[in-house]
């Protein structure tokens, strides 16, 4: 259900139908989310639900309006400036930008790994591809301010956690903000970012589940499980938190080329310095991950070692996250 709920929308041209996938989405997320009965999960998935389901709601509100004046069910071309303006808000809420992020946190931090993985990648796409689509139509200005205070709140936010899926939200959202403030611009640069973010979140991710660390001070003692694993951790960390030699430089490179461009170097400057936040925070993760042992004074128990080899899609995942910019 939620590969086909991810493909209608992607390929529809008609707004009732881009819609009905992202309903089809949202139902089929839910039992993923709540699938452990914990108390904590429930709360997640009625949470996630309130909020799609209101996003959803607003997408259709501001297609209608655009068919109202227009006479125009494309996607395309939405053209209507109060259609406009509610389609931004609704696909923000969707993807969990700011003003609209604080179910985001919430929700990662009720559910499983594997599920949070799915809801920080397979769930933005069809959202995006709405964005990409409609891009050429919508308020530049208010893109700049949602993606600045994104990047701003994503960064500020994660400095106070100590859940790694809140952390890792929070990271989301930041890069939601990066991916906004071009789309206006150049859309094909924003695909490009969430590719390679997809990347970089999957291989972390993944590792995490393996290593089946779910808080910092859990991290701190499974270096033994998988030291290699662990040690490559910490360059796909930095990789997100896109430090120069590592892939995840490449579009934040070219987003600060492409707004310089378009003479917005004030605001290219500000969106680089609150991405400074965000390092401060992948450092912390990376720090707990491999630099630093745990206080042997304290008797606890060591890890025992995976004897599993590392999963071929974790091992290919990591290797393209961290070296695709010096290949």
């Amino acid at each position: 259900s939620l590969i086909l709920g991810t493909s209608i929308t992607i390929s529809s041209n008609h707004w009732i139908m881009a819609w009905a996938g992202l309903e089809i989405n949202t139902l089929a997320i839910l039992p993923l989310i709540a699938q452990s009965h914990h108390p904590r999960a429930i709360e997640a998935a009625t949470k996630y639900f309130l909020t799609q389901a209101a996003a959803s709601t607003l997408m259709l509100f501001s297609s209608m309006t655009n068919a109202w004046y227009t006479g125009q069910w494309d996607i395309a071309q939405l053209t209507h400036p109060t259609s406009c303006l509610i389609l931004t808000s609704a696909i923000a809420m969707k993807l969990g930008l700011v003003p609209f992020h604080f179910w985001f946190p919430e929700v990662l931090q009720g559910s499983p790994l594997t599920t949070g993985l799915l809801l920080s990648t397979i769930m933005k796409f069809p959202p995006m591809t709405l964005f990409y689509m409609t891009s050429h139509s919508l308020n530049p200005t208010l893109l700049t301010c949602m993606a600045v205070s994104s990047a701003a709140l994503g960064g500020w936010m994660g400095l106070n956690q100590t859940q790694i899926r809140k952390i890792l939200a929070f990271s989301s959202i930041s890069h939601l903000g990066w991916m906004t403030i071009i789309i206006a611009y150049n859309p094909k640069l924003t695909l490009l970012n969430f590719y390679l973010y997809i990347l970089m979140t999957a291989a972390t991710f993944l590792t995490l589940n393996t290593i089946k660390a779910t808080k910092l001070s859990t991290l701190m003692t499974t270096w033994t499980k998988a030291p290699s694993l662990n040690a490559m951790l910490l360059l796909t960390l930095l990789s997100l938190a896109g430090l120069p030699p590592l892939t995840g430089f490449i579009p934040k490179w070219l987003i600060i080329q492409e707004l310089t461009k378009q003479n917005m170097a004030p605001m290219a400057t500000m969106i680089s310095l609150l991405s400074l936040l965000g390092l401060f925070f992948y450092l912390r993760l990376a720090y707990c991950a491999t630099i630093t042992l745990p206080p042997h004074t304290t008797n606890h128990m060591k890890q025992w070692h995976i004897n599993k080899p590392t999963n071929t899609s974790i091992a290919i995942l990591t290797t393209v996250s961290t070296l695709l910019l010096p290949i």
